[in-house]
């Protein structure tokens, strides 16, 4: 989980540090004091895109830093990354991970006191947080992203046969833009043929050998120069083993050794005598140079004959490589690389007839693949629409009923792609031959129609939310952050809501930035956003409410003031409302997400490992919750006390150091 993340110079946030709870934590402010900083910084703490004007105004950079904890109870792949980037964690199994943006625009990432590429940032972030926003609403209203949605729940009874889907389509669409190219262009491409077998004729006419052109190169400098070469060989083996003549006043450099060892060995002295092994050797070797010398020279001739033969082979090498390539081996490469094109080149009948026999067999294989995925879309559909209509009914939509329509796209006779599957002519998409739809029912008597067209936006919210709560437990990331996704709700739903989220939170670290205090009084923990002004410079802030601001924020956010009484008693009933429903271990009045999670007892697991050390602040800040009002009612002064100041940075926590924002 994200255990705490500090922003610094990023928009209007000067420096502020958010300490997250293992549960649900809100934020809340007033418009434009920079709540949507905070999702800012977690897009950039993920790998999302930087922007220069995303810094403050008079700030050489933003920064955004968090710790994470629980990174070896998070699965496989979260630790693999950290690890295979050459960070390093603690010794609790946390790690600290930085971005920073300069006022140029130009960006860095750090992973455990180590610089990474940005990307490094964003794997690691997909498998610990999930950021679920405003803009998500509206991307659920496209259809490819409704398909998205059911093939991300569905999981692997729809990607593996996706995948092999995708893996015959690529191969079928090769074959048939191979056999179209070679129908409409059977004229242009016999020409082409015809070039490369007339190349290859003349190549293989000559039959050149690899290297044969250097080979040839220095035979004809050896029977060009056989006269010198001859003299030079000569002379060598005459101060080598002596004149052929047997004259004794030339004896040769053999016999100066044989000399030399006759007098060394005959000496008296010791050391001399162990100098003659050594000439010894120098005569083997001379004797080897002398018999490779006249080995040289009896194979020494000149041949007028073989000259001009090779200097006719030459003449032929050199025709080809000045037509295909530098040299005989770029010949041969040209040769082989013409012989593959040749085979592609081929538009007789039977070439034609083979490719087209190919394409139907990769069709009736991708026809089968297509209809293996649209069966497991259709049982996931099912599924999902019905887990989506009972998070509806625990958010004040009880007569509200989703489903998800899986359909296939028709094609038209004009479609390149098209394919039958079932009898039926279809489009083949890359993600399939599918088109969801997600249609809603708003109550009894109305009709089925696409969610865009049948939601208000309430409405629309509260669907987003649902699909975003049982998304939530079809991925295994432990982090889930929405913002202000309640947008356009309030009431009843609005505490039904928080409800959702509450329980969501039994299961999952949640962050939630909203406007709604019915949302806000299920926190287990709530930071505000401040915003004030000095000198003419706007600055911002986060601070973690105690009890008596709490009241005060949400009774701001009921009635605009926090010194409004009757804001001040509808603010602590709606706590104590909430504290209720969280004390309760099977609360009603709300689905349980957690029974219907196919990650649940992992992430729950992981929870449990990533809250371990802030166990007793965590424990202690819910007691703190749940007997507000009664503290309040002892106390007057409880609810005129001041915010708690959120503290440590990741960095300095460690050293004891501590941080006011």
């Amino acid at each position: 989980m994200l255990a705490e993340m500090r922003i610094q110079g990023l928009g209007v946030i000067e420096d502020a540090l958010l300490e997250l709870h293992p549960g649900l934590t809100v934020v809340t402010g007033e418009t434009g004091a920079g709540k949507t900083m905070v999702v800012t910084g977690l897009h950039l703490l993920s790998g999302g895109r930087s922007e220069a004007s995303k810094v403050r105004a008079g700030a050489a950079k933003a920064t955004v830093e968090g710790r994470f904890e629980g990174i070896d109870a998070s699965g496989d792949r979260a630790p693999t990354i950290v690890t295979d980037a050459g960070a390093d964690m603690d010794e609790d199994g946390s790690v600290i991970a930085l971005r920073s943006v300069g006022a140029d625009g130009r960006s860095r990432a750090h992973l455990g006191g180590r610089s990474v590429p940005v990307g490094v940032l964003g794997d690691l972030a997909e498998q610990l947080i999930a950021v679920h926003g405003q803009n998500d609403q509206l991307k659920l209203l496209r259809a490819a992203q409704q398909r998205a949605v059911l093939d991300r729940f569905a999981g692997d009874p729809v990607t593996t046969p996706l995948a092999e889907y995708r893996r015959i389509r690529r191969e079928w669409l090769d074959v048939i833009t191979e056999l179209e190219e070679r129908s409409s262009r059977s004229r242009e491409l016999a020409q082409q043929a015809d070039m490369l077998r007339h190349g290859l004729a003349e190549i293989e006419s000559v039959a050149p050998e690899p290297g044969e052109d250097t080979e040839l190169t220095e035979q004809v400098k050896r029977l060009s120069a056989v006269d010198e070469l001859r003299e030079a060989a000569s002379a060598a083996s005459a101060a080598v083993s002596g004149a052929t003549d047997g004259e004794p006043d030339v004896p040769g450099a053999l016999g100066l050794l044989a000399e030399a060892r006759r007098r060394l060995s005959a000496a008296d002295d010791t050391v001399l005598r162990d100098l003659e092994p050594r000439l010894a050797e120098a005569a083997t070797l001379l004797s080897d140079v002398g018999a490779e010398l006249t080995g040289y020279l009896d194979g020494l001739e000149a041949d007028p004959a073989r000259l001009e033969q090779i200097l006719a082979r030459q003449s032929d090498l050199k025709k080809l490589t000045r037509k295909y390539a530098a040299d005989v081996d770029g010949v041969l490469a040209w040769a082989d690389d013409a012989r593959e094109r040749l085979a592609g080149l081929d538009t007789s009948d039977e070439a034609l007839g083979e490719l087209a026999a190919r394409r139907d067999e990769l069709a009736g294989q991708l026809a089968a693949h297509a209809e293996a995925v649209s069966t497991a879309r259709r049982a996931a559909a099912a599924d999902l629409a019905s887990r989506i209509t009972t998070e509806l009914a625990g958010l004040a939509m009880g007569q509200a009923e989703v489903e998800l329509v899986v359909g296939a796209k028709t094609a038209d006779e004009a479609d390149p792609h098209a394919l039958t599957v079932a009898g039926q002519r279809v489009h083949a998409g890359t993600d399939g031959v599918d088109e969801v739809e997600l249609v809603l029912k708003a109550h009894s008597g109305a009709q089925p129609m696409p969610v865009h067209k049948a939601a208000s936006g309430g409405e629309l919210s509260r669907v987003m939310l649902a699909i975003e709560v049982v998304l939530a437990h079809a991925d295994p990331v432990q982090t889930l952050v929405f913002d202000e996704v309640d947008a356009g709700v309030g009431g009843r739903a609005a505490v039904e809501i928080g409800k959702r989220l509450a329980t969501l939170a039994r299961t999952h670290q949640v962050l939630v930035v909203t406007h709604l205090p019915q949302v806000a009084a299920f926190a287990d923990r709530h930071l505000v956003v401040d915003k004030g002004t000095a000198e003419g410079i706007t600055r911002s802030g986060v601070t973690v409410l105690d009890p008596g601001h709490r009241v005060d924020e949400l009774a701001r956010m009921l009635a605009g003031l926090d010194d409004s009484e009757a804001g001040r008693a509808h603010a602590e009933e709606l706590i104590a409302t909430a504290d209720t429903y969280k004390s309760d271990p099977a609360p009603r009045g709300a689905g349980t997400p957690g029974s219907t999670s196919r990650a649940g007892a992992k992430a729950a697991g992981a929870k449990g490992a990533a809250a371990k050390g802030a166990g007793a602040k965590g424990a202690g800040a819910k007691a703190a919750g749940s007997d507000t009002t009664a503290r309040r009612k002892a106390s007057p002064a409880a609810s005129s006390g001041g915010k708690k100041t959120s503290g440590k940075s990741a960095t300095e926590k460690k050293s004891g150091a501590r941080d006011r924002t």
